[in-house]
Order: structure tokens, then sequence, then C-alpha cells
């Protein structure tokens, strides 16, 4: 360990907890305009209605397998950590709670469901009650929603019973695809208080525009995807290293998510120490004009790669196949460097998406309004996982 990251890690054992604790209230203040930046280097926003105190970069804990870089990030003053039921095959939630043990009163924790029926859902939310060793969650999400119709009445009402009984505090809907309508959908059935959505520096107005909606609504807002794919986790000897290593970009990507006052809090992935010190310092750093710069030029190097899960392919593939979710199962492989995951992604997709191929097809028929090289990436979807 270099000693800029000794001291970066000694420094943050020092930290105060001031402002952390968990309240009782469930009433909502005013929604901060800004983020609050503390003399630390930590910065704080206020997460909707939910009156959460919130650091404004969080733990996206999906791809973590260390848990000493979790309970690091919980000693120098993150406060909000977010996981799933599904999350690498159920142990992620069980690695979570083992690194924050002893931390659950200064920390805000987060988890997820794709069940489609009440009952398991709730069956879901004992077993990550059991796993994470907490009595309550504080934000309990109905995961990867797509459409309006799939955020239920049976799941709502899941969430309502949840909170009834004292097993979360405040309720949630995360969103990849079809964001718009999920998060108008959430705004109107008046029982969601936090959205988690993608959001970076690759997307159009319209997210922008569903965002201002939920802020009006006072809802809490969360984003993933902040680093647009991931790309970071390339290394030397990777097909995709020489073509997407630009130094300073995933820094200057999550920089650019935090300088939207409406965006609540982050969820970027970090791995290791390092990806922990880089994200820790976007708090305290201002988005530039070199910033700016450096993502444009990296945004022509990886966009015919990366997919906005705009839904505009939907339908369009003569074969049928579920363009924009082949995409982001190759992401997990190739920007996160998470073959297992992209594979299991994979196997829940319908049938056609394991046997047909795009080879068999003379012209791709499918046309990305980003550019995105879609038969190419379908086809190393399948080369991969098929």
């Amino acid at each position: 360990m270099n000693s800029s990251r000794r001291n970066f890690l000694a420094a943050g054992l020092a930290l105060p907890a001031a402002g952390l604790g968990l309240s009782t209230s469930t009433s909502a203040p005013a929604i901060s305009g800004s983020a609050n930046l503390a003399p630390t280097g930590l910065s704080y926003r206020t997460l909707g209605r939910t009156g959460l105190k919130v650091t404004t970069v969080g733990f996206g804990c999906m791809i973590t397998s260390d848990g000493s870089v979790v309970a690091r990030a919980a000693d120098l003053g993150i406060n909000y950590f977010d996981t799933a039921r599904g999350y690498q095959g159920g142990n992620n939630e069980r690695m979570v709670g083992a690194a924050l043990k002893g931390k659950r009163n200064s920390v805000y924790i987060s988890s997820k469901t794709q069940a489609r029926t009440k009952e398991q859902a709730l069956e879901h939310l004992n077993t990550s009650l059991k796993e994470l060793g907490t009595d309550y969650l504080d934000i309990w999400y109905l995961h990867a929603k797509s459409s309006a119709d799939q955020l239920t009445d049976e799941l709502l009402d899941a969430q309502q019973t949840a909170k009834q009984q004292g097993k979360i505090r405040f309720t949630g809907v995360s969103t990849h695809s079809g964001q718009p309508e999920v998060i108008d959908a959430a705004i109107k059935s008046g029982k969601i208080d936090v959205v988690l959505l993608s959001y970076n520096f690759t997307l159009g107005p319209e997210i922008e525009a569903a965002i201002n909606r939920a802020k009006e609504a006072n809802l809490g807002l969360v984003a993933m995807k902040v680093m647009a794919g991931g790309f970071r986790r390339t290394k030397p000897g990777d097909s995709l290293h020489a073509t997407l290593q630009r130094e300073g970009a995933m820094l200057a990507a999550l920089k650019w998510v935090l300088k939207n006052p409406k965006i609540d809090t982050t969820i970027p992935s970090m791995t290791d120490m390092d990806q922990l010190e880089q994200n820790f310092t976007a708090m305290s750093s201002k988005f530039s004009e070199a910033d700016q710069k450096t993502l444009s030029a990296y945004l022509n190097q990886f966009g015919p790669l990366y997919c906005r899960m705009c839904n505009q392919c939907e339908g369009t593939c003569a074969k049928g196949l579920p363009v924009a979710d082949l995409i982001r199962v190759v992401m997990y492989a190739d920007g996160y460097g998470q073959f297992t995951l992209g594979r299991e992604s994979f196997r829940e997709l319908p049938e056609n998406a394991v046997t047909a191929r795009c080879g068999d097809c003379p012209v791709c028929t499918v046309k990305c309004p980003y550019g995105v090289r879609v038969a190419e990436r379908v086809s190393r979807a399948q080369e991969l996982f098929a």
C-alpha cells in the first residue's frame, strides 16, 4: 500500500460521525438545493421526502466481494449502502451485513427484490433482513422495472405491509430502461418514496425532464450507472483496454452526476481501496472544463459500446431478441469485469436470446440512435454466454 493511500485511510478513521445517526422521524424537511460540503470532504443531501441525510457518494455493493472495502467506506463517513437479494447469488447481502456489523446506527442500508408476487416479495425481504443482520431496511426497492404495468398494486401493497410491520422505513423502485414511464408511474402511485435510476453524462433530455417531475413530487433520487458502463475494470491485455483506458474519465463521470443538485446520492461500484479513494474525493471536487473535455473524448471511444437503455430498439430485431438486455449483460463482463454476473443475467433472458444468432441475418434491422454497434455487441454476448 503506498503512502498516499495509507494517509487517506488513516485520515478517514478520524472523521466525525456527526449527522450520520438514524432518525426515528419520517417527516420530510425541505429538499436541499445543493450539497452541504463538510470540512472533512463529505457532502450531504436530503433524500427527498424521507428526510434522510445521505452522503452524495454512496456505495453500490453489487460487484464488491471484499468486505473490508465496505467497512472502510463506512469508517470514512459514507453512509448509504445499496445491495439486492439477487446480487452474487444471494451472497452479497451476507457480505454487506458482516462488513457493517456494529455500524448499523450510523449507516443507511437499501436492498431490492425482483419478486412478482406479494408473497414472494415479503419472503425475499425476510431473507434480506436475516442475511444483512438487521431488523429493518431504510429503503426497500421493487427492482428493475421497465414499464408502468410492472409497478403492480400487489407489489406496492407488499411494501406497505412491510412498512406497517416495521421491516422497512421507506419504499422505492429501481429502473434501468423505460425510465420516464416508470418514474411517472411511481409519482402517480403516491406510494413510492425513492427512485433509483440510471443517470450519467451520456443520457438525453428525456431523463432530465423526468427527474424534474420526480423532484416536484418530493421523491428521493439515487443515481446508478453513473460511470456509464464501468469500463474502469479493463486491464492491460483485455481486448477493450486500449480503446477505453482514459485517465480521469471515471472520476469525471461521477463528478458530472454530482453537479446536478436534484440527484440526492449516487451508488458507484467500488471493488478495492483505490476505487474507494477516487470516488471519495469526488465529494470535494468540482466538475471542471477539463473534466468535460475528458468525458467528450471518452464518449467518442466507448459510445458505440454503451447502451443507454432508451428502449427505441424494442421490437425492431428481426429475430425478436431483447437487444437492450443482451447489451446490458455483456456490459457486466466487459465493463465491470463480472463474467459470472453477466452469465447469470444472460440465463434469465428469454429462450430466443440463447438460440438465435446475429450471424444468421444478412443485415441487422436494429438501428441505434446513439450509434451503438448492436450486432457486434449482441454477438459478443452470445459468444461469451450462449
